[in-house]
């Protein structure tokens, strides 16, 4: 049996209705929090609401190194004692960074990986709670935090153990009414960090157990959302999202998110989207590269399986298939259409190899076998 060592936040709380009354119990507890919000702060307005002397700043999109540099100037210059996120996977990365590197005093490059020294932080972090309100990163549940560096046209990563929140409120009604674009990226999002830890090297009895209990929901679910407005539908997307944290984080990713960090520092599209137009033709060529390696694609073909019985409507001669049929038939973006540009594919390709995320593939692909992959 593979080894593995758990690592997860503090304290979680899960259920429709639970925000309003487990922030309850944070007032008092800290009393200068920083409160991190989307673009839209009246989305925020009942969380500020608790703390009278919060200092709030918002996250207009996926963070970058700018935007962390402002921020956490802000919370040293405030004397925060604490930092709540309350948005999507960007405003949790940004919040969680900000917590994470507060107390700290070196130059940002010293704490970022790739790009960086990729250290592990020297200070001590502040209390950080998280309150997702779409369900797709998994960031609630995860010990990173994913930031821009647009002068090396990279997305990467600040990683300690000490960044896992100190409390994480998952509450599937605040993200009731997410607009339906940012559902479906989000959601194939989740759905993806489902597959990837699944079909990993580092695949172990713990993850597969809660991915089990989370990617046929899911699936389910996502068809739903979809097409109309469900409660159910979005409890088992929030639940799938916080599985993916935690699946991510134990048994790595794969070329999927691999790609992804390169593409989305290139051209700015959502990451969520990026991964969801990836998927399909990443699970191809890699049961295609395991297989004539020798490799068991057991569990290739049980995804694949999975996919032809949720998307069976679809053309196509097999389920992944049917997913990529599906993907661009709920609009879904092709990477082209995204801004990249088919003769920026080797380059993608030979960056993509260097990430954390490609690590954990179950095969190691070739820069033409990922530039191919791109071409699909």
């Amino acid at each position: 049996m593979v080894p593995f060592e758990i690592q997860l936040p503090q304290r979680t709380v899960f259920g429709r209705g639970k925000a309003v009354p487990t922030v309850e119990t944070l007032v008092g507890i800290y009393r200068r929090p920083m409160i991190v919000h989307g673009a839209n702060p009246d989305r925020a307005t009942w969380l500020i609401n608790f703390f009278p002397d919060a200092v709030t700043i918002t996250c207009q999109g996926e963070p970058d190194i700018g935007a962390l540099e402002a921020a956490l100037q802000n919370a040293r210059g405030e004397n925060v004692d604490a930092v709540i996120a309350l948005g999507g996977g960007s405003v949790i990365d940004l919040g969680k960074a900000v917590a994470g590197l507060a107390a700290t005093d070196k130059p940002l490059l010293n704490y970022l990986e790739v790009v960086g020294d990729g250290s592990a932080i020297d200070a001590p972090p502040l209390p950080f709670i998280a309150l997702p309100t779409t369900s797709g990163t998994g960031a609630e549940a995860t010990r990173n935090a994913v930031i821009g560096v647009p002068e090396h046209g990279r997305k990467v990563s600040v990683r300690d153990v000490r960044m896992l929140p100190d409390l994480a409120i998952v509450d599937p009604a605040l993200t009731d009414g997410c607009p339906r674009a940012t559902t479906l990226a989000s959601g194939l999002d989740a759905i993806t960090q489902l597959i990837e830890p699944y079909l990993s090297s580092r695949a172990n009895a713990y993850t597969d157990a809660l991915i089990v209990s989370a990617l046929e929901p899911a699936l389910r679910a996502i068809r739903i959302l979809a097409e109309r407005e469900d409660a159910d539908a979005r409890d088992a997307m929030a639940y799938a999202s916080y599985m993916s944290g935690i699946t991510l984080s134990h048994a790595g990713l794969g070329a999927v998110h691999g790609l992804a960090g390169v593409i989305g520092g290139m051209s700015g599209a959502p990451h969520g989207e990026v991964c969801a137009t990836l998927l399909a033709p990443t699970l191809m060529v890699n049961r295609r590269a395991l297989d004539q390696s020798g490799g068991a694609t057991d569990r290739f073909d049980e995804i694949d399986a999975l996919f032809n019985q949720h998307f069976e409507d679809q053309d196509g001669r097999d389920g992944f298939e049917q997913l990529s049929h599906w993907v661009t038939s709920v609009g879904i973006r092709a990477v082209v259409d995204m801004g990249v540009a088919p003769d920026r594919f080797g380059q993608i390709a030979e960056m993509a190899q260097a990430s954390s995320s490609m690590k954990a593939n179950p095969v190691q692909l070739s820069v033409k076998e990922l530039t191919d992959l791109l071409a699909k």
